[in-house]
């Protein structure tokens, strides 16, 4: 008994393989990579083209000129800290005393109510 071996042949695809180029995915694995390149080149461009700030050689003596105009300015209203100034929209000019204690972030953590005077009872 002779055993004939018969070769199926595969169908060819009707269509040729597509170079590729002409694969979606591929440009889209391209993009990532050339959009940082072009990224890094503009940014670069702009590194080269334009000048770094620079910090004024008098920055101290700017700073405590600063500091003496906030200083000298603080009786205005509109320099009062926020936990003082608040709530006085509505408020006359004139009826807040520029003169308080100033309150910082500690003491207004912690406003303590008033001592009860004699003969009355304490807060609850």
């Amino acid at each position: 008994m002779t055993v004939t071996a018969t070769a199926t042949t595969m169908s060819s695809p009707a269509q040729p393989p597509q170079p590729w180029w002409r694969h979606g995915h591929v440009w889209l694995l391209i993009a990532g990579p050339a959009t940082v390149i072009v990224a890094g080149i503009a940014t670069l461009i702009l590194a080269v083209r334009t000048s770094d700030p620079l910090v004024a050689q008098d920055y101290y003596r700017q700073g405590i000129e600063i500091n003496k105009t906030l200083r000298e300015g603080a009786s205005t209203k509109a320099l009062l800290p926020a936990v003082q100034g608040r709530n006085h929209a509505a408020t006359p000019s004139g009826a807040i005393e520029a003169d308080a204690a100033p309150v910082t972030a500690s003491t207004a953590a912690r406003q303590v109510p008033p001592a009860p005077q004699a003969g009355q009872p304490a807060p609850r």
